[in-house]
């Protein structure tokens, strides 16, 4: 590599809500955001979607209809709440929670479920654009809310496609766009002017959640999206819109 190629990785930029910042800054803001709101996380999900997040994420296990004995990778997996919900499905299942902020797994290790599935769930801190785990080694890979924070999303499903057996299946739950323009302008009002006060009020920080609601809108729609996870090789992908396309489902499999 020459140093003009240098200079080009310095150079390329991403997002951070709405602002541009180089690549190689981006996860550390990202750290930043989730260590500040680490213990009060789970409550503000509660109060942000009035428990809803709750049904999505019960949706995506109908959906994902665990096995028993299967091996998990959740990434972005904080505080463990799709794990927890894998293994209460899956007996003799085991599950890896995987995050890029310490914090985040502290306060799952912290929770009740985790002391009832000590010998079944492991936490690991790492990145989703190189995962720590030798290819083919788990049955499901599931990522939820945590896809839009990652530098280069392609590289976050490279990596998945990586570390999946042969049959193995992703499962992503993020934000999506509504497919109805009224109603994306009053979930804009809401998630603007509310959600960062409410970050305010309960987790005394009203920029991280300013943060996360920009996230959402730059994330791409539901189209876009699986478009690239066929193009990082998975087959059968297809999607489900949740409470209007405010979240949506991807389903992908690793044929």
């Amino acid at each position: 590599m020459n140093d003009t190629d240098h200079g080009a990785d310095r150079e390329r930029t991403t997002h951070f809500g709405n602002r541009d910042i180089p690549e190689a800054d981006k996860a550390g803001l990202v750290q930043g955001v989730f260590s500040s709101v680490a213990s009060r996380y789970d409550i503000m999900n509660d109060v942000m979607s009035v428990g809803v997040h709750r049904l999505w994420k019960d949706a995506m296990m109908d959906w994902l209809a665990p096995r028993p004995g299967q091996r998990l990778l959740d990434v972005a997996g904080g505080t463990g709440d799709i794990a927890f919900r894998f293994l209460r499905r899956a007996p003799r299942a085991e599950a890896v929670v995987l995050d890029l902020t310490a914090p985040m797994l502290e306060a799952g290790r912290a929770r009740a479920e985790a002391e009832a599935m000590a010998g079944r769930i492991d936490w690991v801190v790492g990145d989703a654009m190189a995962l720590p785990f030798p290819d083919a080694s788990f049955d499901v890979y599931t990522i939820s809310f945590g896809i839009r924070n990652v530098t280069r999303i392609e590289d976050a499903l490279s990596e998945a496609y990586r570390v999946l057996r042969p049959g193995g299946r992703l499962m992503v739950l993020e934000f999506s766009q509504i497919p109805n323009d009224a109603l994306q302008w009053a979930y804009d009002r809401y998630s603007f002017n509310v959600i960062p006060k409410m970050g305010e009020m309960i987790a005394n920080d009203r920029d991280s959640y300013q943060y996360l609601v920009e996230s959402i809108r730059k994330f791409p729609d539901q189209e876009s999206f699986a478009a690239m996870i066929r193009t990082a090789g998975f087959g059968q992908v297809k999607y489900r819109n949740l409470s209007f396309g405010i979240a949506a489902l991807h389903s992908g499999w690793k044929l």
